[in-house]
């Protein structure tokens, strides 16, 4: 997937006011629409410029895509960083007055129908005069420790506008959280009456804060299933050992029979975020062999080879 600078396309500085995007994009609209321009790629380019447009025009993928954007070139491979669109608070307003079907992989990756700005839109409900405020919603960061145990934390989220000069702005606010015990990977923190204000002593939306997990040094999560990679030596694989292994609920022994090999997956029942029923750990081992950086190390491996005679590619002499 190729980096688009939207702000190259449109032709337009990166502290462009809301004003100066409408009108780059209502020149440049003008020359490349395909029933007037003559230039042989007026197609391509108008369909560039309705893309540029509608993220610049919007607060709150304009201030995701600036988070992201810094270091990249144009036409550069690009893959987003798993976080880059936490911390926002957004209502997801959808697309306007364009067929966004037809805009490039780069857009359907950030702004598309499966991402948070992808049309998502707030529940209203009216009564009379009085209108129900929006629904926002949110992405949040957690470790692995924190959906185990439950815990409450405060939270920072940023929520991008225009301010009265068309400059974008991010207005930042803290909340309390707390994080219900066992939470998985894409479920749904309601705060209830923290979202958008309501018209005419309409009651506010709700917040939805969906939970991701932070990378980790040790765990992934998998649903409610914990998995870790665990390290051992040549010679506890051949012949068995009694090793602590770390959980979330704290450090256990786990017996390794003898002859385990690279790969294997051991289970700890139940180790895994609680629930009903709770997940497992797996315990993925992984053989790692000491370097023969000594004498007497290599004299002990030549001496291996030697009295144990083993060829593990013994299989590939039947297809020579």
């Amino acid at each position: 997937m190729k980096f688009k600078d939207y702000y190259k396309i449109m032709g337009v500085p990166e502290d462009a006011s809301q004003e100066d995007i409408k009108r780059a994009y209502r020149k440049l609209a003008r020359r490349y629409h395909p029933d007037v321009s003559k230039e042989a790629d007026a197609e391509e380019r108008f369909k560039e410029v309705n893309e540029a447009y509608e993220v610049l025009k919007d607060p709150e993928k304009r201030a995701a895509y600036d988070k992201l954007r810094g270091g990249w070139q144009p036409g550069e491979e690009f893959t987003p960083p798993p976080d880059w669109d936490t911390g926002f608070e957004f209502s997801g307003g959808g697309f306007t007055g364009v067929d966004a079907t037809q805009f490039s992989d780069f857009f359907e990756t950030l702004f598309g129908a499966a991402s948070p700005f992808g049309g998502q839109r707030g529940r209203r409900g009216a009564h009379g005069f009085s209108v129900r405020g929006a629904d926002r919603h949110a992405q949040i960061l957690i470790d692995p420790e924190d959906s185990y145990r439950g815990t409450t934390r405060v939270i920072t989220l940023e929520i991008p506008e225009y301010d009265d000069h068309g400059r974008l702005v991010r207005r930042s606010h803290k909340l309390k959280v707390r994080i219900p015990r066992g939470i998985t990977q894409g479920q749904h923190i309601r705060l209830a009456g923290q979202g958008a204000p309501g018209m005419g002593g309409g009651s506010r939306g709700d917040l939805y804060l969906e939970v991701r997990f932070r990378p980790h040094p040790v765990y992934r999560i998998d649903g409610r299933d914990v998995y870790i990679n665990l390290p051992i030596t040549p010679w506890e694989s051949a012949l068995g050992a009694q090793i602590k292994v770390p959980t979330l609920g704290g450090w256990v022994d786990m017996k390794i029979p003898p002859g385990t090999q690279t790969g294997t997956r051991l289970r700890l029942k139940g180790r895994g975020l609680p629930g009903q029923p709770p997940g497992d750990q797996y315990v993925v081992v992984q053989i790692v062999t000491p370097e023969a950086r000594t004498e007497e190390a290599r004299r002990l491996y030549k001496r291996m080879a030697q009295e144990l005679g083993y060829n593990p590619r013994r299989e590939w002499e039947k297809v020579a």
